[in-house]
């Protein structure tokens, strides 16, 4: 071999081991990271994010360690209630390195070191709680976690910012229990709310027949007071047309008897008996009659007995008319008596024939009285026998 392939060997060399030196001299540590640098195998220092520089083939530098916070999901871990029900919780552990030396010399795998303590602490904490407690104690639980956690840990050089309880499984028999206790207890307020629906609808029912029935009232008060005052009203011009007009006690008696058909056209009316102030209308009326025959008579030179036959002639058709409103209601004993008022106003119309009334003492339908109120004789009532209308009169 000659002396220059010798020497370009050796540059080879050269070269080749500077630049293993260099590389073993820089080290480049990215951001949120650190790594421990130590000297013939005792710690010397931490590296920083950045370029740092050591010494090659004497300082040795350890691996990577993360600065960011870390998330940690443990599986189920069974505990124990204080109820003695087992129950499988799952965690989730959130923590954070800051110190890198103490978590690299201080213990030799943390994250199962902090495991195992959630682990222990969850049976400390769950054993000291009921399965009711447990399940809505979430935070306490965490809380109390986290504390216990963060000071075992601050040693390693760990932080722990959080520990939340992923799940809680409860034993099947358990959850069949609960579902039971919760249906039951969703159907009581169902129930609840459908009662107190129920007894809302009829508080509300009541209360707007209550002021229906107050309004029906105060409208039926409020017609029956303007329909007394419209009657007491009606009443009252009827009362001062009458005074004002001054009618005799004739005209009464003669619209009085106009009236008596129609008490007597009522329906189911068999029997109606006349009442005792007819013969005090007949005989207002027949002194009205008597009074205009005389009037007639001394005119024309009438004789007296002419003119007491006129008058007993009205007397008997008044008397023909209250017959045929005693009749009973039927249409023959209406039209009769309607006849025989007509042949009161037709002043003079002879008598008209109508049926004797019952033994009641009612007036006969063939009587007659004279003006003076006297029993007439003999050929003015027809018949010896019969008595007046003034005398049936009590």
């Amino acid at each position: 071999m000659g002396p220059e392939i010798i020497i370009i060997i050796a540059v080879v060399v050269l070269v080749v081991a500077v630049f293993v030196t260099v590389v073993r001299t820089v080290r480049i540590v990215p951001q949120a990271r650190a790594r421990n640098v130590e000297r013939f195998g005792r710690y010397r220092k931490t590296l920083e994010p950045g370029m740092n520089f050591i010494i090659p083939f004497v300082d040795r530098v350890k691996p990577l360690i993360d600065l960011r916070e870390q998330v940690v999901s443990f599986v189920g871990q069974p505990v124990i209630t204080e109820d003695n029900l087992v129950v499988q919780i799952d965690t989730v552990l959130f923590f954070q390195v800051t110190d890198p030396k103490a978590a690299d010399y201080e213990i030799v795998d943390y994250i199962q070191a902090i495991e195992q303590l959630t682990a222990t602490m969850l049976r400390s904490v769950i054993g000291s709680m009921d399965l009711e407690q447990t399940l809505t104690s979430r935070d306490k639980i965490n809380t109390l976690l986290r504390g216990v956690l963060d000071d075992a840990s601050g040693k390693w050089g760990i932080r722990v910012t959080r520990v939340e309880i992923k799940a809680i499984d409860p034993p099947k028999s358990v959850k069949d229990a609960m579902e039971k206790q919760m249906r039951a207890e969703r159907e009581k307020r169902a129930a609840i709310l459908t009662a107190e629906g129920f007894r809302q609808s009829q508080i509300l029912t009541a209360e707007g027949e209550k002021q229906s029935a107050i309004l029906r009232a105060e409208g039926d008060k409020q017609a029956a007071i303007l329909r007394s005052e419209g009657q007491a009203e009606a009443i009252s011009q009827v009362f001062q047309s009458i005074h004002r007009n001054d009618p005799d006690p004739k005209l009464l008696a003669y619209q009085y008897l106009q009236t008596l058909p129609q008490l007597a056209a009522g329906q189911g009316n068999t029997f109606w008996v006349i009442p005792s102030e007819v013969t005090t209308a007949l005989k207002a009326v027949t002194s009205a009659f008597g009074a205009t025959q005389e009037a007639a008579g001394g005119t024309a030179g009438g004789s007296p007995a002419a003119t007491a036959a006129d008058a007993g002639n009205a007397v008997a058709a008044g008397s023909a008319a209250a017959a045929a409103v005693g009749a009973g209601g039927e249409a023959g004993a209406i039209t009769d008596g309607q006849r025989a008022a007509e042949a009161l106003a037709a002043a003079g119309v002879t008598a008209l024939s109508a049926q004797p009334l019952p033994a009641n003492g009612a007036m006969p339908a063939n009587g007659a009285m004279p003006a003076s109120g006297a029993p007439a004789s003999d050929d003015q009532t027809g018949g010896g026998g019969d008595k007046s209308l003034a005398d049936e009169v009590p």
